[in-house]
């Protein structure tokens, strides 16, 4: 009975934490705009400037920049959970948390569970842009769900890659500047905007050997086919590999800080 009242006392709490870090999202500009308003405008800024000159048109090029700005999008909504770790510790938040009676994991389950939520909307908010400009798929809404769900795996999975650094950095500031440089790095040394066969020798190699090229290729592949290739079996594989590893990390330097 005892340990059925703790595991209740754990949920309840973990799902306290998350509406609260919803709510943050929601109320906090910086939050909101790397959820909702990045996707949008990135697929429409990419789109009807760069468009013409790949893709010889806006129509054209969707099929190749969709997949891209959801994987920008993605990693971009996955550093938010850094971020406001870090705010929240150096803000005394977390101490705060130490005497309520609540399980002492909950306010880190709440926050990747939350990142759930706020990588859905991100996902939705991508694919919704690339439909209204134009990009039909030519596969059925089925499959699109199937997207979605790798999209969010992948993405929680990063996120928590961006706790372990919440957690161990010095700064909100510092997270921020983490999260910036390896969003444009591997969102923009890969596949993503332009074919890999277009880059120098050497930048071919890194887009080749950046995983966020995989992820782009697995979605575009599931678009074209209609069916999981061996590409989205591997990328799902990857995103399990990456929880195996930093999930543990991640809560062991959460205990360490309490």
């Amino acid at each position: 009975m005892e340990i059925k009242t703790h595991r209740v006392n754990v949920i309840q709490s973990t799902m306290t934490m998350a509406y609260r870090n919803l709510l943050k999202t929601l109320h906090n500009p910086d939050r909101f705009m790397d959820v909702l308003i990045q996707p949008i405008m990135f697929m429409l800024l990419f789109g009807y400037l760069f468009g013409g000159a790949i893709a010889g048109g806006v129509k054209a090029y969707l099929p190749t920049i969709v997949p891209g700005i959801l994987a920008q999008t993605i990693l971009s909504a996955a550093s938010g959970s850094g971020s406001q770790i870090r705010e929240d510790m150096d803000s005394g938040v977390y101490d705060r948390f130490k005497s309520l009676p609540i399980s002492h994991i909950a306010p880190l389950a709440g926050q990747l569970f939350a990142d759930i939520l706020r990588l859905l909307i991100a996902t939705v908010a991508s694919l919704t842009t690339g439909y209204f400009m134009g990009w039909r798929p030519n596969v059925n809404f089925g499959w699109i769900i199937v997207i979605i769900l790798i999209a969010v795996f992948i993405g929680w999975a990063i996120s928590w890659i961006y706790a372990l650094v919440g957690l161990l950095s010095n700064s909100a500031t510092m997270v921020e500047s983490v999260s910036l440089t390896t969003m444009l790095l591997l969102s923009f040394l890969s596949n993503a905007f332009i074919p890999i066969k277009t880059l120098p020798k050497l930048l071919q190699v890194i887009a080749n050997l950046n995983p966020m090229t995989y992820v782009i290729t697995a979605i575009r592949q599931i678009l074209a086919t209609g069916s999981l290739s061996n590409t989205a079996w591997l990328v799902v594989l990857l995103g399990f590999v990456i929880v195996l590893i930093f999930a543990p990390l991640t809560i062991w330097a959460y205990n360490r800080q309490k």
